[in-house]
């Protein structure tokens, strides 16, 4: 019999499963061909409260368990005529997934306020489960997936879960009353393109550019040829990431050059080929197609940092990639929450100014793409680190936009980020005005960031006023100067000496740079300007450090 059509259940069923609550239950696995399976929920009571069949079909099936409501201890039994398997300690309440890169994935064992969640003594009511971090379908692939299962706050293992995940379901939990399950589906340094199936990406003529790339860098090499090459980049890597750790270590300020000078040049991410888990539609076929169409609530997701060399391409991206996860799931509203990218740029990197089109592009989807849900995150990065270290903050404001976007409470002040709204322009200077502003805009100097932002300028030759308040002003010529400004209640008024007629402006304009401008809940201002130059570049670049975005 082949693998294919043994009778298996999907490995994100197991013990300890998070069920979601009041929805049709998806159940999945494989069979042989016409083979009947069924499949029975029952409560701590051991009474039957939802159950269902099907018949195999092309060495798989797939039924839908008829809803029920948020419980405890419950226990599901699938079976065909030979076999039966039965997990326990079932929560069906909410689940959700975590996905993205690095900043999705980073650990609660290495976040700011992890240790603190571990000494505490009450357990809270989350599960996790982690889809395997194997890019390439081969035997190994398939041993491990078997030893995947739901874990609880008492596995071993709790370190490792996704604190933005951890934090998000904690409060989650606390506020419903029931269990949250989070399914981490992340890994660092991946661009969107490796979340999408190949067809969606074939079929847009921009994004493909995404997988010519690929083909380009595969040309004329065969399978074996291609994964003996990442094997052999992988061991390198191991023991170059080993000695630039220990740099790191030793001198925590250390330059970049200096660390390549040391210890040769950095190959990360590795030759692009098919075992490169960083390949476009890669983390799709690994990842993501092995637990869809498992029944969710929605999506939290964090990513767009390894987008940056193609930032004007990312809003297309971002939206192909929200539909196509909610697709899989026929489900065309299921809330997405997203983190529009805070502020980053490594001291010896040049602005190249791509991170405010990622973030455009992040708050274009929140406009345009029904049930989503984002979260400004300006003010909540670390100077010369992609990976903040606190991401309890960011991850309650994730929660509070899902109690509004999913669970229909509002919230109010809460999750109203200030959005730039219009401009009018009056003799020598320009008003703006603002959404979700209504009770009012502060504005904060932020001597941290900007002596941060001018030392990183000053690297580059280039030098920033000292009163810098993060708004510029350009006139017809599109150059821009650094923009005094008054905050009056809802409306910020701007003026330059340089720009005696001004036509645009802009805020946050930058990789990293001070963060001044709340509303008086305390939320960010979303970056922005006030309108998009048609001689825009398509492609930008990476930034020159290539520090590992993995945690």
């Amino acid at each position: 019999m082949s693998v294919k059509n043994k009778f298996t259940v999907a490995k994100v069923f197991s013990d300890h499963c998070v069920l979601q609550r009041e929805k049709p239950i998806c159940v999945f696995g494989t069979a042989s061909d016409e083979e009947e399976v069924r499949a029975a929920l029952f409560s701590d009571g051991k009474k039957c409260i939802s159950e269902n069949l099907a018949v195999a079909k092309e060495g798989r099936w797939q039924f839908y368990l008829p809803p029920v409501k948020a419980q405890e201890n419950a226990s599901l039994t699938v079976s065909t005529k030979n076999e039966s398997i039965t997990f326990k300690d079932i929560s069906v309440g909410e689940v959700w997934l975590a996905g993205g890169q690095s900043n999705m994935e980073f650990e609660l064992g290495n976040c700011t306020e992890g240790t603190a969640e571990f000494e505490k003594g009450k357990s809270p009511r989350v599960r996790f489960y982690y889809t395997q971090k194997i890019a390439w379908m081969d035997e190994a692939f398939f041993e491990a997936e078997d030893k995947t299962s739901w874990e609880t706050w008492e596995s071993r293992t709790r370190n490792a879960w996704s604190a933005v995940g951890y934090f998000f379901a904690k409060r989650l939990a606390k506020k419903l009353g029931v269990t949250v399950g989070i399914i981490g589906c992340n890994w660092g340094g991946t661009s969107a393109s490796a979340w999408i199936s190949k067809e969606r990406l074939e079929r847009d003529s921009e994004l493909s550019s995404y997988l010519t790339d690929y083909q380009k860098a595969c040309s004329g090499k065969t399978k074996e040829e291609q994964c003996a090459e990442f094997d052999a980049y992988q061991a390198y890597h191991t023991e170059w990431q080993k000695k630039c750790d220990a740099l790191y270590r030793e001198n925590p300020k250390i330059e970049w050059a200096e660390v390549e000078r040391i210890l040769g040049k950095c190959q990360w991410p590795g030759p692009m080929n098919c075992k490169n888990p960083y390949r476009p539609t890669g983390l799709y076929e690994c990842m993501i197609s092995r637990i869809l169409p498992y029944t969710l609530k929605g999506f939290i997701y964090y990513q767009g940092e390894s987008d940056d060399h193609k930032p004007t391409l990312y809003y297309r991206l971002f939206r192909e990639l929200i539909d196509q996860w909610r697709s899989d799931l026929h489900d065309d509203s299921l809330p997405f929450l997203f983190v529009q990218l805070p502020e980053h740029r490594y001291r010896q990197d040049r602005d190249f100014k791509n991170w405010p089109l990622i973030r455009e592009a992040q708050e274009k989807v929140f406009k345009t793409v029904k049930n989503t849900g984002m979260v400004v995150a300006l003010g909540l990065g670390e100077y010369d680190d992609i990976h903040p270290k606190h991401k309890k903050v960011l991850a309650e404001r994730l929660a509070l936009t899902a109690l509004e976007v999913a669970y229909k409470i509002p919230q109010g002040k809460k999750t109203a980020y200030p959005i730039f709204s219009k401009a009018i322009s009056k003799a020598s200077s320009m008003i703006l005005y603002f959404a979700n502003a209504d009770w009012g805009l502060i504005f904060t100097k932020d001597e941290m960031r900007l002596e941060h932002y001018r030392d990183m300028q000053k690297r580059q030759n280039l030098s920033v006023p000292q009163n810098f308040t993060g708004f510029e002003l350009a006139g017809s010529d599109k150059v821009f100067y650094a923009a005094e400004c008054t905050v009056e209640k809802n409306r910020i008024t701007l003026t330059a000496k340089e720009v005696p007629q001004p036509k645009y402006a802009r805020y946050g304009w930058y990789n990293y740079g001070p963060v001044t401008v709340f509303s008086k809940a305390g939320l960010p201002l979303s970056p922005f300007r006030t309108s998009v130059h048609d001689e825009e570049k398509t492609q930008t670049e990476h930034a020159a450090i290539q520090q590992i975005m993995e945690t």
